[in-house]
């Protein structure tokens, strides 16, 4: 047979490789533009930052103001009325470092004492305010 008429031999299956060059090319010119366009740190701004141990803040002091089932209000356990919760409130939030306002509800409070309240306590300056007891009312409506 001449040489000619020979012919090469057909893959049995379609190459599927594919060619990532293309690819790896844009991601470096991307990765250069990327380089180019993150601008140089041209001043700095100096700070003076502290030194040293801190002042003691007590972390576990923390005032409660309760509601029972009857809506009177107890701060720490004790009974107090709205007048004196608000100057109370007042007092502890114009320390220098706020304490811990918890707000622990009665299940069988009114929703209306509750609401006028947290609005109270709002209105006296609290900043630090945390919800207790969410816990026993996990299975509400159950």
């Amino acid at each position: 047979m001449p040489y000619a008429l020979r012919r090469r031999p057909t893959p049995s299956r379609p190459l599927s490789d594919m060619n990532v060059t293309p690819f790896i090319d844009v991601l470096l010119v991307l990765l250069i533009m990327l380089i180019m366009a993150v601008p140089v740190a041209t001043h700095v701004t100096d700070i003076d930052l502290p030194s040293g141990p801190g002042p003691f803040v007590p972390n576990d002091i923390e005032n409660t103001v309760a509601i029972d089932a009857g809506d009177r209000l107890y701060l720490n356990g004790n009974a107090v009325n709205r007048d004196d919760l608000s100057r109370m409130v007042q007092a502890a939030s114009a320390l220098p470092h706020e304490l811990l306002l918890r707000f622990e509800p009665d299940d069988s409070a009114s929703f209306d004492a509750s609401a006028k309240t947290i609005a109270l306590i709002k209105n006296s300056g609290a900043t630090r305010f945390a919800f207790a007891g969410n816990h026993l009312h996990k299975d509400f409506g159950n």
